[in-house]
């Protein structure tokens, strides 16, 4: 798949407010600061269409994209860290819930893990409702530029294993895996009924 275009569409604080194009959509999902918004940036090749920083917890609301104007992606806020109260925090829960049972155009989650360090616990417990909820789903072993060459191999498959779906390596200073995480989306976006 080759992309052609790629635009924001909207910051949605819940399901109701997101609009509704009839076209297949992924939702990112990660700890806070574990590179969603930079591999939108990568894989559309595109510096800023989606906001990064080096603060955790900055994305707070559904951010959509629409890319080729043939499928969405949807950057939705970190799970982990943020700054913000527990009441907040209880309102993203429901909120993300809610979108990510309930969206009908959602044809895969993508679960972001940092190739740095073991799958930690709220990545797992993220996995486990995950498939628990019998949601389609893969996962990105992201920020492979900052370990060994070697490592990556290794890695990816113990993610694999960990978080019992497909893990695919990323890294957004080299574009060598693009192609087929683009070739996955791409299934899903055929299958899409």
């Amino acid at each position: 798949m080759k992309i052609k275009s790629a635009r924001f569409l909207k910051s949605a604080p819940t399901l109701k407010d997101c609009p509704d194009l009839h076209l297949p959509e992924f939702a990112l999902i990660g700890r806070s600061n574990v590179g969603k918004s930079s591999f939108i940036n990568a894989i559309v090749n595109h510096n800023g269409l989606a906001k990064t920083s080096n603060k955790p917890g900055k994305t707070r609301l559904i951010n959509l994209f629409c890319i080729n104007e043939e499928f969405v992606i949807a950057d939705l806020p970190g799970y982990g860290y943020a700054n913000v109260s527990d009441k907040m925090q209880r309102e993203w829960q429901k909120n993300l819930e809610e979108y990510l049972l309930n969206r009908k155009e959602l044809v895969s989650l993508i679960q972001f893990i940092d190739s740095r360090h073991p799958v930690q616990k709220n990545d797992l417990q993220m996995a486990e409702w995950i498939n628990y909820n019998n949601l389609p789903h893969f996962a990105l072993c992201v920020k492979t530029d900052e370990i060994s060459k070697n490592l990556i191999q290794k890695t990816t498959s113990e993610f694999s294993k960990v978080l019992q779906t497909e893990v695919f390596p990323f890294t957004k200073t080299n574009n060598r895996y693009n192609e087929a995480i683009l070739n996955k989306l791409e299934e899903y976006i055929k299958s899409y009924k």
